[in-house]
């Protein structure tokens, strides 16, 4: 090889960072001694503050072992063991007698403590990075701060300090798998305030048991139409729905319980209804299947999805016209002052009367109506109560209208979009994930209001509704059962079966 044809590559240079000493090391030494007070004020501050942070999240078990040691101190060991055992059979037999005050009372704390340092605390870095959530930059990790932890039993509300230039939109997408890490059925993501979300990993179902209704009310002045109860949330809080000034959409599958959600409303409204405050109206396309149960409860009711219902239904739109020339320059919303009752319009399946009605011009018909009632009907006193299986555009195109939507078990994700709005699912709105052996539970979304609220409607047995019909009227409707069965007579006295000679 000739001189000319070689040539002397360069290796390429060591890809190390170089090593950065910190800034106070290339102070002289006399500056050193000066701000060595200076520093030793600044460790200490920051030992005192981790300590307060420490005292702070774990309260009771600082205090349990403080209160150890100076008893230990005090008494010796003896006295404080006998000490010890009568607290723990104290506790004992308050579990046993009183288990609700002692759930009330003493789990909660320790409970709390407990699951944050096992739990979360000793794999939050861990988590955090594996799910992406953590974030490098020139060699310091951002991570996100965990804060407030509170352990309810069902439920962890774990809230959560976001590094800069992070969205709830990206913990909304890792969900799942932060439920996964942390041991927990589902997580859903809240927002608190600016920076700050709220993880709600949940551990099983509070609703899983129906929830009885409760006494009919007497006083029709106790029924409040923006907050008419007709549950409990998950929480343990009244389920209240607004009727004035909104109109309902409730969409399940078959089974979903449907009809517990309408009869809840019925029962909650029953004072009202008769006193003759509140008006229901009710068109059942089943043939009276649902509505038929308690006839009573309505001033008017079809049971079926021909003329008679779109007659009903072009009837009340003229109503809300009435209703509004006669407002005009008096009032903006309806008021029980008016002396018109307020009206509700029960439809047990809503797409018999607008999809599936095989007559073109009664389908146009009852399309145009309930399209003026929704949208006109909220400040002269109507509300729609519709009730659905199928969400989609082409069964229901003004679902916009429905200021308020209820989401029963669904048979696809994309069909809680449908109902509930864009992006509510992934912020842990499962309604397709409802169990079928839990009808009536639901999700909730009102206009106006970021997060839904998950709740089950009041379970409403064939005896309610015919304690419902009984407060209205006056006189016991007994429900429907069973035939019972007599035994053949036998001639002769046989009693082994066979057929009379």
């Amino acid at each position: 090889m000739s001189g000319r044809e070689s040539r002397w590559v360069d290796p390429a240079p060591l890809e190390v960072s170089r090593p950065q000493l910190p800034w106070w090391t290339l102070l002289p030494f006399w500056v050193k001694v000066v701000l060595a007070p200076v520093a030793a004020v600044i460790l200490l501050s920051w030992l005192a503050y981790q300590a307060g942070r420490v005292v702070y999240r774990y309260p009771l078990t600082i205090g349990v072992i403080v209160a150890v040691g100076w008893l230990w101190s005090l008494l010796g060991e003896w006295p404080l063991t006998v000490l010890g055992g009568v607290l723990i059979v104290g506790l004992a037999v308050w579990w046993w007698r009183w288990r609700a005050s002692f759930a009330r009372f003493v789990l909660p704390r320790p409970r709390t403590e407990f699951r944050r340092f096992v739990i979360y605390a000793c794999q939050w870095r861990t988590v955090m990075r594996l799910s992406e959530l953590a974030k490098d930059k020139r060699g310091q990790e951002h991570r996100p701060r965990l804060r407030r932890v509170r352990a309810e039993g069902w439920r962890d509300l774990v809230r959560v300090r976001m590094i800069k230039g992070q969205a709830p939109e990206q913990w909304e997408l890792h969900a799942s798998g932060l439920a996964h890490s942390f041991h927990a059925n589902s997580c859903r993501v809240r927002v608190v305030k600016p920076g700050v979300v709220e993880l709600d990993f949940i551990h099983s179902d509070p609703l899983a048991r129906p929830i009885p209704v409760p006494a009919l009310g007497e006083d029709p002045a106790g029924v409040d139409l923006r907050r008419v109860v007709i549950g409990r949330t998950e929480t343990g809080k009244p389920l209240r729905l607004r009727l004035l000034g909104t109109h309902v959409l409730t969409v399940g599958v078959s089974g979903a319980g449907k009809g517990s959600l309408l009869w809840a409303v019925a029962w909650a409204l029953a004072p009202a209804i008769r006193a003759g405050l509140v008006k229901l109206i009710g068109i059942d396309p089943k043939g009276g299947m649902e509505l038929g149960a308690a006839p009573e409860v309505f001033d008017r009711v079809v049971f079926d999805n021909g003329a008679k219902a779109v007659s009903q239904l072009e009837w009340l739109a003229q109503e809300v016209k009435r209703r509004a020339e006669s407002y005009r320059g008096r009032r903006r919303v309806w008021t029980p002052e008016t002396g018109d009752p307020f009206l509700l319009l029960v439809i047990d399946e809503l797409a018999d009367l607008i999809a599936y009605q095989p007559d073109k011009t009664l389908r146009e018909r009852a399309t145009r109506a309930i399209q003026t009632v929704t949208s006109q009907g909220r400040a002269p006193g109507v509300c729609v109560l519709g009730l659905l299986q199928d969400p989609r555009k082409e069964i229901i195109s003004f679902r916009h209208l429905f200021s308020t939507r209820v989401a029963m078990r669904l048979d696809e994700a994309a069909q809680v979009d449908m109902v509930l709005g864009d992006g509510v699912r992934q912020r842990g709105a499962n309604a397709h994930e409802i169990s079928e052996n839990t009808p009536g539970v639901a999700w909730v979304k009102e206009d106006g209001r970021r997060e839904p609220v998950r709740a089950r409607a009041f379970h409403v047995t064939d005896d309610d509704l015919a304690q419902l019909g009984a407060y209205l009227i006056g006189r016991v409707t007994l429900p429907a059962r069973a035939a019972e069965v007599v035994a053949f007579p036998v001639a002769g006295g046989d009693s082994d079966g066979g057929a009379a000679a």
